[in-house]
């Protein structure tokens, strides 16, 4: 695998919860895998006051305590952390971040190269860039440049656009790099060479061999201590705007040109054009918005949302949303997406599922099995297929059987995790896995109306914690019999599963 170039990564937000958590993680497995250039630093930014020694220390310890690590590994890693301490509000203290950057650009000999990430609450967004480019931190005369903006990207449709506008004010597009997580992951990716590299599936993908497809993104856990933030955003604005959208566009896009950035997002963005306008009549009968309740689960008690920290006591914000939507394309032309995202569901699952149509011939028509393409994105990540075989005895009645593919079965399985390929996607300029400004337009084009909507829905339905959700979405499928698949954490078992 080829290395970046020689860079400096500046994190704003070092001594935050992201920071810790994710990013100097999967800095470190990438060190210890031999996957950063040879010359690199990594420098945290934030208005804490730590000396470079205080920095590498609080990082060293959280590090050791969350997973394991090799010591002499770890104390070389750290070598490479340094830290700045700046107002990220006040443009006149960039001055001091552009000298440090200066010197370790000459320490490391980084040819200007740096990477900006924003590890930051939205409000920064657009601050931090305009001072960075007060102070010519953007100029790319000498070395690249990148911004790395972590979701989400606006609030609604009018927000996203003038965040984008600012950015684009002191950052050109090809600098820009919208990170969405979920995009990482290896099982997302595989989505592409699953259709494109094998002949036998790509033919069926179309509305002439597929009846309907689903995607689920569920999640067991409720608000924990997000419920401040998740109280003002809500299922649509957390997952459903970019994670689902963005996934279900890999399942339906058009096969690309080629495997680069504008090739892959080009297709993208047309699907995302394509999706079928929500009308007043989908509002109302198309679309499920749901919050959990309170529960007893196997003798633990599971508040309601209401019940839950910094939730107002009358809210009506949706902590799931399910969803049936078209796309007006020759390949899908008249096929359902039925979408789905939630909180307090029985388990933590995301999964794409193809449902194939019944055979045509007449022997087998009426109890014919449901042949289904299961792809997991996570958790146990694979591809489970169930298809029909003759059950044994006399006559030739079918039975539906399972043929299955689990990462965790290869031999040499080192996967990067989401953040360690968007990391170092990042450092190549490779911004295939980020979003580009015209896909982030165009989500929030489509759900607008569902935004408009929930301001004051005419139902908003209750569900018990530990339950699939309400039963009105169980019904968005009924109506045209079809109904949900209700997966396990484990991939191969189909049995209904529950907290």
């Amino acid at each position: 695998m080829v290395k970046p170039e020689n860079n400096c990564i500046v994190i704003f937000g070092a001594s935050g919860d992201l920071t810790h958590r994710k990013l100097i993680p999967a800095f470190y497995h990438l060190y210890a895998n031999g996957l950063l250039s040879d010359k690199f630093a990594i420098l945290g930014v934030s208005r804490t006051e730590y000396s470079d020694q205080a920095f590498r220390d609080k990082l060293k310890a959280a590090l050791v305590a969350s997973e394991k690590v090799d010591e002499a590994t770890l104390e070389a890693f750290c070598q490479h952390l340094y830290y700045q301490a700046v107002n990220t509000s006040d443009v006149e203290e960039y001055a001091q971040l552009k000298h440090r950057l200066d010197d370790l650009g000459q320490q490391y000999d980084t040819q200007g190269n740096t990477t900006f990430y924003l590890a930051t609450p939205p409000s920064l967004y657009s601050v931090i860039p305009e001072c960075l480019a007060a102070h010519g931190m953007n100029d790319e005369s000498q070395g690249w440049k990148r911004l790395i903006v972590e979701k989400p990207f606006g609030y609604d449709l009018a927000s996203a656009e003038v965040l984008d506008d600012k950015l684009h004010q002191h950052f050109k597009e090809h600098q820009i790099y919208r990170i969405d997580h979920y995009l990482g992951k290896e099982t997302v990716q595989n989505l592409l060479v699953f259709r494109f590299a094998n002949g036998m599936f790509e033919p069926l993908w179309n509305r002439n061999f597929i009846d309907y497809v689903e995607i689920t993104a569920a999640e067991f856990l409720g608000v924990e201590e997000r419920g401040g933030y998740y109280d003002g955003a809500g299922a649509v604005r957390d997952m459903f705007q970019n994670h689902l959208l963005q996934v279900l566009s890999m399942v339906a896009m058009e096969p690309p040109a080629a495997i680069n950035a504008d090739s892959m997002r080009d297709e993208v963005v047309k699907v995302m054009n394509s999706f079928q306008p929500l009308s007043e009549s989908d509002l109302q009968n198309n679309l499920v918005l749901g919050q959990y309740t309170a529960s007893d689960v196997r003798d633990d008690h599971l508040p309601g949302y209401r019940e839950e920290q910094g939730v107002a006591d009358d809210s009506r914000t949706e902590t799931y949303v399910g969803l049936k939507m078209f796309i007006d394309n020759w390949r899908w032309s008249g096929v359902p997406f039925y979408v789905r995202t939630g909180k307090r569901l029985p388990t933590r699952v995301t999964e794409v599922v193809i449902h194939f149509k019944k055979t045509p011939h007449p022997m087998f028509s009426a109890n014919a099995p449901k042949n289904k393409l299961i792809i997991r994105i996570q958790p146990d990540e694979g591809i489970l297929m169930r298809f029909g075989l003759k059950k044994p005895g006399a006559g030739f009645e079918s039975k539906e059987v399972s043929m299955d593919f689990r990462y965790e079965s290869l031999e040499e399985t080192n996967m990067l995790t989401a953040y360690e390929r968007l990391l170092l996607d990042s450092m190549k300029g490779d911004a295939t896995l980020f979003a580009r400004s015209d896909a982030v337009t165009a989500c929030w084009k489509y759900v607008q109306p569902i935004l408009e909507y929930k301001e004051n829905p005419e139902h908003l339905y209750g569900y018990a914690a530990g339950t699939w959700g309400p039963k009105e979405a169980d019904t968005l499928l009924a109506n045209d019999q079809r109904e949900w698949r209700f997966p396990c954490k484990n991939l191969t078992d189909t049995d209904y599963c529950e907290l």
